[in-house]
């Protein structure tokens, strides 16, 4: 697959972002500065059966890029970027993203900070940690999910799906800021911090068919 991009412009908050849609592998001139949002799409929720079809990110810029891979994707400078220990990656629900991508890509996405594991240590008034509900409570933002269940694997992407990619990766900064506080508050920094230095294990126990059984569970 070539290296291409197109571009659409969508409005956050008031604000103009620019989506580059990149076929294949990120495009050379990428750079990023500080911790960067991913997430990923793929055609279901099964390690075993899906493949991985799309990975977004975002450093909380106006810009955002979405690399759509193929069948049997080779993205050296992608991987180049997850794989980078010196650069923090976001991510919601990272026990998925970190599995996929390790099973995909062959890389061990680290060091992580899922939002998730995050929202459940430090929101322990609620059960609604998905992330529409966490942006709308934390932020005061209404996430569309329209295009959740569309078909990231077709040969094409509309801007429909292109806009909805980059959504999910432009309030992870934002929500790191607020969740940061209220587990300093809490005492429960350094527990979230070990909970996420142990998903890269977590991912290798979903690979490896541990994906439904509690490991630490008596029976």
């Amino acid at each position: 697959m070539t290296y291409a991009t197109r571009r659409i412009s969508i409005t956050v908050d008031g604000r103009n972002v620019v989506v580059h849609h990149h076929l294949g592998d990120l495009s050379d001139w990428v750079r990023f500065s500080g911790p960067v949002a991913v997430d990923t799409e793929a055609m279901g929720l099964s390690l075993t059966r899906d493949r991985l079809c799309v990975v977004q990110l975002s450093d909380g810029g106006d810009e955002a890029h979405v690399v759509q891979l193929g069948e049997r994707p080779d993205a050296p400078r992608l991987s180049a970027v997850l794989a980078d220990p010196a650069q923090l990656k976001l991510l919601h629900f990272a026990r998925f993203d970190v599995a996929m991508i390790r099973r995909t890509l062959g890389i061990d996405m680290a060091p992580v900070y899922c939002t998730k594991i995050a929202s459940k240590l430090a929101r322990t008034y609620t059960d609604r940690h998905g992330l529409k509900d966490l942006v709308k409570e934390v932020l005061g933002i209404d996430l569309s999910k329209t295009q959740q269940s569309s078909d990231w694997g077709a040969a094409e992407l509309s801007d429909a799906q292109l806009a909805y990619a980059a959504s999910d990766v432009l309030h992870l900064h934002g929500l790191k800021a607020r969740l940061d506080v209220m587990l300093h508050r809490e005492g429960r920094t350094e527990l979230a911090q070990a909970c996420f230095d142990f998903l890269r294990h977590r991912a290798e126990l979903d690979i490896l068919g541990w994906d439904e059984t509690d490991i630490f569970a008596h029976s």
